[in-house]
């Protein structure tokens, strides 16, 4: 626009100038509110008062904007962090991009002043005329009707209206609006003292930007870059004089003249139209330029619809779920504000370009995976399945992927295929209320049986039982009573060392454990490596509502309710020598000044130490191992897999030395056995192997530090061995050193009879303090075979050998011979020579022969 056609071309601004804003805006307001006065006696003095004590500053700020959330999809190999941004929404209560003056056609500008306010440029404010005009008006009607309203006092009272906007509820929101916009005296004056405060502090073309990018065109659309692309697909810069005109058509009357609907097409040309021959009159368009723009139709001709993509809802559909997690994690972005109040509301104006840790090509990966092996249309139960990749050492979320597609409309409630509930965070941020997490649990103990001084290779009762719940120390719960049964999930008998118990996941070892522990120090444990349940739980020792976790006995085997990401987060912890990082979701912003602004900060912290971290990692890569999860593609990996009750739900976490990743299957709701269903018991794995492979080859990794001997052997105790020992004293040593002493009767022995002839576990075994030795007695009644072989006799002499010691079962057997001279020699014996036999058992006599029947 021309510096000429925008100046002040009358004296008014001139007296404005001379005589002073207030004194001016005293006199018109004198002259506007005479019939006000009339009616309630008021006199001109006390008005001026009135005005004088009104506030006289209002700024104009910044209008809220859309934000936009950024993924990646390249990352640095040696660093692991993004190099190729990836936008995948836009996030906006108003659908506004706030921009600058040059950024605004001149058309646009010509057609706000035509239609909004002629004498801009000439007045400071307030409108001598206008205000003449209205007063003659309000006089006719005897009260305060209107008018009047500059572009600088309607900038006020969109001020306010935006103000009422961002209140916290809908009735504040209401009544804000209701107070921005009521015809009333008071209103009227303030809008005035303030509009001459603004001409005070900014200048015209600051204004009339700041109306322009803060009016209402309509539902959802703010600002006139939104409306300009919202209606004709155009930037404001490049809109014609017919299409600037609708634009500013709409602001007095939105709801009557807005380009959304059909409907209101015939009553946005009537104003349309009286604008474009203004801006005629006005000098700002020919005659040609006029009649060209009343020419064009406001019709779907020339109306060009276009829908802004708002929300998570409408984002890349493989970052949908994250999306929400993002938007619901505002209250937590320190660098937003100090308070949750003042985060939500800086987010709310907006204008942020939010770049996150998601890594969109290994997203990719975990989506497709998840929904091609857990279809969401699955019918014969609430199939769910979900998995979060977290980056070692610094907790940034890489994946968070699940297999019901996102949608926070109600049209999810109709849409087997989709649902708001995020499955992979806590219920504040995304509506889940988590899962059992089984057997992944157990690690808990794990670290607390080490934290003590523990050992790998102890053994401990790995048997299925009934225990008395009376005797599991507590200190933080409890005290716990009553019978509890539980089952070992193979069937498992006997004993086992901690290690293979833990490849295993052998629940009576791990029950064997916890009751030489307190149940208080595995919660500890748990906590110190970020985990917590998904929803708040009354805290009774504390008085308070938070996610706090159970200490019964049955959550040594996974009972609390959990989210995926939560363990995902503690297992990263493990994998990073025991210091463990929260999940963060975002690395930096960018604000509406082209500034960035830093995001959540790395919140690692020492969970375990690391020597015991050593043990765990050893002990979990063990049980890794074995899994169909493990990609087996030369990166070293630890991890664990976890079944609840009746398998309704099944888990594996696997994490290298750069990244821990969670793969969950299972009921949504209800009880539905995994098991039952098609693969239904191995479908983590398979999903988990594509994952993390995938993330390995990315990522990569290295070897975990070797564990210390003293968490390998730990406070366990090696058997002596006490073959040929008496029972007797066998008893008193066992229990001397901190043992049980199990009798296990007498066996066949050629061992005197009474004498120790066997031990479970062996002489060697390194024995947990507490765990039973089962002993058998000798009874004496073997002896050593006779060498009836010794000579080759023949099969006779060595029949008459055995017989003559007592042993007089003997068969002959054929043994294969390539001698000739040993041919119908005795060769063999079965037992062998000197070995300890009954001599009511059978012994086999080899005979030689070249070739046997």
């Amino acid at each position: 626009m021309s510096a000429q056609k925008l100046q002040p071309r009358g004296v008014l601004g001139a007296i404005g100038g001379m005589v002073g804003f207030s004194a001016l805006a005293g006199l018109l307001v004198t002259v506007m509110v005479t019939p006000a006065l009339a009616v309630t006696g008021m006199t001109a003095n006390n008005t001026i008062g009135i005005f004088e004590s009104l506030p006289d500053f209002i700024a104009i700020g910044d209008q809220p904007q859309k934000n936009e959330i950024y993924t990646y999809s390249k990352v640095d190999k040696e660093t692991g962090m993004p190099v190729k941004p990836v936008r995948i929404a836009s996030v906006f209560n108003q659908n506004r991009e706030e921009i600058k003056w040059e950024q605004v056609g001149d058309n646009l500008k010509h057609a706000t002043l035509s239609g909004e306010d002629r004498r801009f440029y000439e007045h400071g404010g307030v409108d001598v005329t206008g205000v003449i005009r209205a007063a003659v008006k309000n006089a006719a009607a005897g009260g305060v009707e209107g008018g009047a309203s500059t572009l600088t006092m309607q900038l006020v009272k969109n001020i306010y209206i935006q103000q009422a906007l961002e209140e916290p509820t809908e009735e504040l929101r209401k009544a804000g609006i209701k107070k921005a916009q009521e015809a009333s005296f008071e209103r009227k004056l303030k809008e005035m003292k303030l509009a001459i405060g603004l001409e005070k502090r900014y200048t015209k073309d600051e204004i009339l930007l700041a109306y322009l990018n803060i009016a209402g065109f309509g539902g959802t659309t703010y600002g006139i870059q939104a409306a300009a692309q919202r209606y004709y697909n155009v930037s404001a810069a490049d809109v014609t004089v017919a299409q600037a005109a609708s634009l500013m058509a709409i602001v007095q009357e939105p709801g009557a003249r807005s380009l959304d609907t059909p409907d209101h097409y015939a009553a946005n040309q009537v104003r349309r139209d009286s604008i474009i021959k203004t801006m005629y009159t006005e000098k700002y368009i020919t005659a040609a330029e006029r009649d060209e723009a009343l020419a064009t139709p406001v019709d779907k001709t020339t109306v060009i619809l276009t829908n802004p993509k708002n929300g998570c809802v409408a984002a890349n559909k493989y970052a949908r779920q994250f999306c929400d997690y993002v938007v619901k994690s505002v209250k937590d972005f320190e660098a937003l504000g100090s308070s949750e109040v003042e985060r939500k509301a800086k987010w709310a104006i907006g204008g942020y370009k939010v770049y996150t840790t998601l890594n969109m090509d290994l997203q990719k990966v975990a989506v497709e995976t998840v929904q091609q092996y857990a279809p969401n249309n699955e019918t014969r139960m609430e199939l769910g399945a979900s998995s979060t990749t977290i980056q070692v050492g610094t907790g940034r979320i890489l994946t968070m992927a699940q297999n019901k597609d996102f949608d926070d409309t109600s049209a999810a409630k109709k849409n087997i295929r989709a649902t708001a509930l995020n499955f992979n965070t806590d219920d504040a941020y995304g509506g889940s209320r988590g899962f059992q997490v089984g057997s992944t649990y157990k690690v808990f103990t794990l670290i607390n049986w080490l934290q003590q001084g523990l050992g790998l290779k102890e053994v401990v009762n790995a048997n299925p039982r009934t225990v008395n719940q009376a005797e599991f120390a507590d200190s933080c719960g409890g005290p716990w009573s009553g019978p509890w049964k539980f089952r070992n999930d193979s069937g498992e008998t006997g004993t086992r060392t901690v290690m293979s118990a833990t490849a295993g996941s052998v629940n009576g070892a791990f029950v064997t454990m916890a009751l030489q522990l307190d149940q208080c120090n595995t919660k500890k444990a748990a906590e110190s490596l970020g985990v917590h349940t998904a929803i708040l739980k009354d805290n009774p020792k504390t008085k308070f509502v938070e996610n706090v976790l159970e200490t019964n006995p049955s959550s040594i085997l996974g009972t609390n309710d959990i989210a995926p990401m939560t363990m995902a987060a503690a297992y990263a912890g493990i994998a990073n020598n025991g210091t463990y990082c929260a999940p963060i979701a975002v690395d930096f912003f960018i604000n509406s000044d082209g500034e960035k602004v830093a995001g959540q900060a790395r919140d690692c912290r020492p969970g375990i130490d690391p020597e015991v971290a050593a043990a765990t990692q050893f002990a979990l890569a063990g049980a890794m191992n074995a899994y169909g999860a493990n990609p087996h593609d030369g990166i070293p990996i630890i991890g664990k897999t976890g079944t609840t009750n009746e398998s309704k739900q099944t888990y594996i976490i696997g994490a290298t030395t750069k990244v821990s990743t969670i793969v969950w299957v299972g009921n949504i709701k209800g009880t539905y056995p995994m098991r039952s269903y098609p693969s239904g018991g191995t479908l983590r794995h398979t999903i988990g192997r594509i994952i993390m492979g995938a993330a390995n080859n990315i990522y990569g990794g290295g070897e975990f530090p070797e564990p210390p001997a003293r968490l390998m052997t730990g406070t366990g105790i090696p058997l002596p061995n006490f073959i040929g020992a008496s029972s007797g004293s066998t008893k008193t040593a066992i229990e001397g050193l901190g043992l049980t002493y199990a009798a296990g009767g007498e066996m066949d022995s050629a061992l005197p009879k009474g004498q120790v002839a066997r031990t479970s576990p062996g002489a060697g075994t390194v024995m947990a303090r507490g765990q039973s030795v089962k002993v058998w007695r000798s009874n004496g009644a073997l002896v050593k075979l006779p060498d009836a072989v010794t000579g080759n006799p023949s099969f006779n002499d060595g029949r008459d050998i055995l017989v003559n010691a007592g042993f007089t079962n003997v068969a002959e057997t054929c043994a294969v011979i390539t001698d000739p001279q040993l041919e119908n020699k005795v060769v063999s014996s079965s037992p062998s020579p000197g070995a300890a036999w009954s001599k009511a058992k059978q012994v086999k006599l080899g005979v030689g022969h070249l070739v046997c029947p």
